[in-house]
């Protein structure tokens, strides 16, 4: 019996838990406030950033855990074996952490923004002149559209709006104590500005209306106030047993959202000059919260604000942000018929890089093509003013067949997706609402042409949405397609989603439920059964989380039985890596930067046979089991070979890449190797090659392999090689007195075959 066979590789010993790995994730997007790499404005913006993510992790998460409570479902997790109460226990622990992080960051920042005349003030700091500005502000813009609420006997505790800020008031009328709630307005914005000249002053809303509180009680004592926010349960559950129209029931849900249970209350008391201990009770006792969902806050509450100052401020101060990056076309697609190529050869994109402009096209071309018969497309995420719903629209009002699943039930995005599932339908397309008990997250868009009197298949496969404006933000990839074979999955797919078939059987793709996971379990053990043979066991794994418990049980057997294996995950891992016997042989970075990373990529090396995977799949349980998801292969070999490139720059990444570590810690990953940041690297690659003079400090022999192996040309550098080569035969010819040409010609051939051998990767 072997040692592997004595681990219980299910104990519990060997997981991080789900949630708490996930506050790891946003403590690294916090950290990033504090990386001098980034911009001022940028590193307020990664503030901003943690701060919106806690509040979806709390109306989700958070919320869900508290429903089990609630509802006497406490158990486990199913990897570390935490109760919903140890799991809402230990959230709070490790995120006050988080918090007090974030706000010693907001105060840091806060400081250096005053070298740029930038300066969040209060009432008190104001000039004469500048508080006569204030002054008509509040009583022209502020004061019309307050509504103080009194609670007494008279006046129930009245409905507080999720993640709105309100100011708790402490009045006193006589001998009685009073309280009362005031909203502080969403429809204005958060800050008040006052410019005098270079300088810019920020005063928040609720420290303008605080100072005028005497305006909404005349003749009442002020004793005291605070400014308070609640979050509020979204994680409400969609029935749909029995519903005819998911429409109406995704509007009632919707409804029902607003009124859900508080499950976190968030206070600045800092302006408070006596006790508000009972107040703050009074608020947890009428919400029904416990101290653990209580955090006092030592600055503005719902840091998001700084989104709004940050877009403002970047016109006038380009120096304080990222330097401006625009997507290029690949070279193929310029001046050329995007159809036309797309029948010659694979097209790959890699996007914010490449640009997203090919992708809108390939649907607004079909859409005004007379040889275009019919389009299918999933659609999860699109924008508020989304080119590609208007061009299916267009499509369809042209006589196209179009056929397009939008899914309503994704979180956050319902109304969005409601919307325009009702203009699809009244321009007459053929709108599917998604899968009962499902979510369709897959990303495929079918085109089918008529040409010549033969049907053409095209399709697009990626790992991201259909969304061009999160695509300039998001790390995603793309292939464009004629191959015959994935046409005729692509149709099988959509037939799948449109009718009663059963789950057809296909010949590249793998889809959720169940497939993903089990072409996960077959790779894997082909990897292994290949490296005890061989010794030549390799997987390369980049997705956004990873919390299967079997598939991670898989990943630790493929340690165990020696194969090398490389995790890039930007979010939560419940996976442990390094422990000896187990997982000394996984190694899982973290990379948080400039473009958030969403694609997935799963790279297996099959002893050289090197077979490579897209999704729009992580390795959670979700994904698995509850979502209709797409793993699809790289066919073309260049295509394959520039993946692989990429990832090479991933696990070179010595500057922005963190390491997990066996206790759950993220070390910055730091080695004497000249510094690369990825990202900055494929920006690089992505801009025109003249403007291109030194794309890394590198070793002469990486930067000739990146230039064999990468968007760079081969050819680029090859002329001046072969000068570079002549010159030294020339020189070597005279020292030794030998024919000249004769050595420089040998030496220019000898060069150019080492180049053009170079373009073989490591992973061949």
């Amino acid at each position: 019996m072997t040692q592997e066979t004595l681990i219980n590789l299910a104990s519990p010993d060997f997981y991080f838990n789900r949630e708490l790995s996930w506050l790891d994730f946003n403590r690294r997007v916090i950290l990033e406030a504090r990386d001098s790499h980034n911009p001022l404005l940028e590193r307020m913006n990664f503030l901003a950033i943690g701060s919106s993510n806690l509040d979806e992790f709390f109306m989700v998460r958070v919320a869900g855990l508290q429903d089990q409570l609630k509802f006497g479902f406490d158990q486990p997790d199913s990897k570390t074996l935490m109760t919903s109460d140890q799991q809402l226990n230990a959230i709070s622990e490790k995120n006050r952490k988080n918090v007090a992080l974030q706000y010693d960051s907001y105060e840091s920042l806060r400081e250096e923004a005053c070298q740029y005349q930038l300066q969040f003030v209060s009432i008190e700091d104001l000039t004469e002149d500048e508080y006569t500005e204030v002054n008509h502000y509040y009583y022209e813009s502020l004061l019309p559209i307050l509504t103080p609420l009194r609670i007494d006997a008279y006046h129930p505790f009245p409905h507080l709006n999720n993640k709105m800020l309100h100011l708790f008031v402490r009045l006193k009328q006589g001998k009685n104590g009073q309280n009362a709630v005031i909203p502080i307005p969403t429809l204005t914005s958060r800050y008040y500005v006052i410019q005098n000249g270079d300088q810019r002053k920020f005063v928040f809303l609720e420290d303008i209306i605080a100072n005028y509180l005497y305006t909404l009680f005349p003749g009442i004592e002020i004793v005291d106030y605070f400014v308070f926010r609640i979050t509020r349960n979204a994680d409400l559950d969609i029935n749909e047993d029995g519903a005819e129209d998911l429409l109406l029931v995704i509007e009632d849900f919707l409804k029902q959202r607003k009124n859900g249970s508080a499950v976190r209350l968030e206070v600045d008391h800092r302006h408070s000059k006596t006790d508000v201990s009972e107040s703050i009770q009074f608020l947890m006792d009428e919400l029904e919260l416990k101290e653990r969902d209580y955090y006092s806050i030592n600055g503005p509450l719902d840091l998001t604000f700084i989104f709004q100052i940050s877009s403002m401020l970047k016109a006038d101060f380009p120096e304080l942000a990222y330097q401006p990056f625009q997507p290029t076309i690949p070279t193929e697609l310029k001046d050329n018929d995007l159809f036309e190529v797309i029948e010659k050869q694979d097209v790959f994109l890699h996007h914010p890089y490449d640009s997203f402009d090919p992708v809108i096209a390939f649907i607004n071309e079909a859409a005004d093509d007379k040889d275009t018969w019919a389009i299918k497309q999933t659609l999860y995420r699109v924008s508020k003013d989304s080119p590609i719903v208007g061009a299916l629209k267009r499509a369809a009002e042209n006589g196209i067949q179009v056929t397009v699943l939008v899914e309503l039930k994704a979180r956050f995005d319902e109304e969005n997706n409601l919307h325009w599932a009702k203009e699809l339908e009244e321009s007459g397309a053929n709108v599917l609402y998604g899968m009962s008990d499902l979510k369709t997250h897959s990303k495929i868009a079918l085109v089918v042409k008529k040409k010549n009197g033969k049907m053409i298949r095209y399709v697009h496969l990626g790992t991201g949405n259909y969304n061009d404006q999160t695509a300039k933000l998001y790390e995603d990839m793309g292939i464009m397609t004629t191959n015959q074979e994935i046409g005729e999955d692509a149709t099988l797919f959509f037939n799948y989603l449109s009718g009663y078939s059963e789950t057809p059987v296909y010949k590249h793709l793998y889809v959720s439920p169940d497939r993903i996971r089990l072409s996960f379990f077959n790779y894997i053990e082909k990897e292994i059964a290949l490296h005890k043979k061989y010794q030549s066991g390799r997987i390369i794994a980049k997705m956004n989380s990873l919390t299967d418990k079997k598939i991670i049980m898989k990943l630790y057997e493929a340690s165990q039985a020696g194969v090398q294996i490389d995790l890039i995950i930007r979010g939560i891992c419940c996976l442990r890596a390094g422990i000896p016997g187990v997982s000394e042989n996984i190694r899982v970075r973290s990379i948080v930067g400039r473009f958030l990373e969403h694609s997935r990529i799963y790279y297996f090396h099959q002893n050289g046979k090197r077979h490579l995977f897209l999704s729009s799949a992580d390795m959670m349980t979700r994904n698995m089991v509850d979502r209709v998801e797409i793993e699809f292969p790289v066919l073309d070999e260049a295509i394959k070979d520039e993946i692989l490139s990429i990832i090479d720059y991933y696990l070179a990444d010595n500057v922005k890449a963190r390491e997990l570590l066996a206790d759950g810690k993220y070390d910055y990953i730091r080695n004497d190797q000249e510094q690369i940041v990825a990202q900055d690297y494929f920006m690089l690659l992505s801009q025109p090659k003249e403007a291109i003079i030194e794309p890394l400090e590198k070793p002469l022999d990486t930067l000739v392999e990146t230039a064999a192996d990468s968007s760079i040309p081969v050819q680029t550098f090859l002329p001046l090689l072969i000068l570079a080569s002549f010159l030294l035969g020339v020189i070597l010819a005279q020292v030794i007195d030998l024919i000249p040409l004769i050595i420089a010609t040998f030496l220019a051939v000898l060069v150019t075959i080492l180049v053009i051998s170079l373009k073989k990767r490591p992973f061949s």
